[in-house]
């Protein structure tokens, strides 16, 4: 199986990554994650994405706040799909990010999920495997099951 990483361009971005780490561990998904940013350790950041596939990664999660151009420096350097967190910040609510993360030129697209939504990348990730992983869709399946089953459980004990 493909491994994710798991980038973020600071340690303080650690509490939202955790989410997308405990996500592809639950479902098994190997991953590796590191602290690379695209302005302080640019050289870094650029020679893991253009080895990345050699490798053996299959989806790159790149986590970032403010400007949030990790998952754009990334993206520019792989044609593994990248998928963008944008991080809340306390100054403009993570709107900042989010809209450096999704407004990425026409050719080097970025994925991007909710302002924090860790676990939807982990979750996008692990669909992007399941292409050619039939038990990781099986996994990805009976999460599916068990989420619509406690939505119903839900609205029964709601109407009893």
């Amino acid at each position: 199986m493909k491994k994710v990483a798991v980038m973020m361009g600071s340690d303080s971005d650690l509490p939202i990554v955790q989410k997308a780490i405990d996500t592809l561990v639950s479902f098994g998904v190997p991953y590796e994650a590191h602290i690379y940013s695209a302005h302080r350790t640019p050289e870094q950041a650029k020679d893991f994405s253009q080895n990345a596939r050699k490798n053996g990664f299959g989806v790159i999660i790149c986590a970032a706040g403010m400007a949030a151009h990790l998952a754009g420096a990334i993206a520019a350097n792989t044609t593994l799909p990248v998928i963008g967190i944008p991080i809340q910040s306390k100054n403009l609510g993570g709107m900042d990010a989010l809209l450096s993360t999704v407004m990425m030129p026409p050719g080097i697209p970025v994925a991007t999920v909710a302002i924090d939504g860790a676990v939807n990348a982990a979750l996008l990730s692990i669909q992007v495997l399941a292409v050619e992983d039939e038990a990781l869709a099986a996994k990805l399946d009976e999460k599916r099951q068990k989420d619509a089953a406690a939505v119903l459980a839900k609205d029964a004990a709601l109407n009893q």
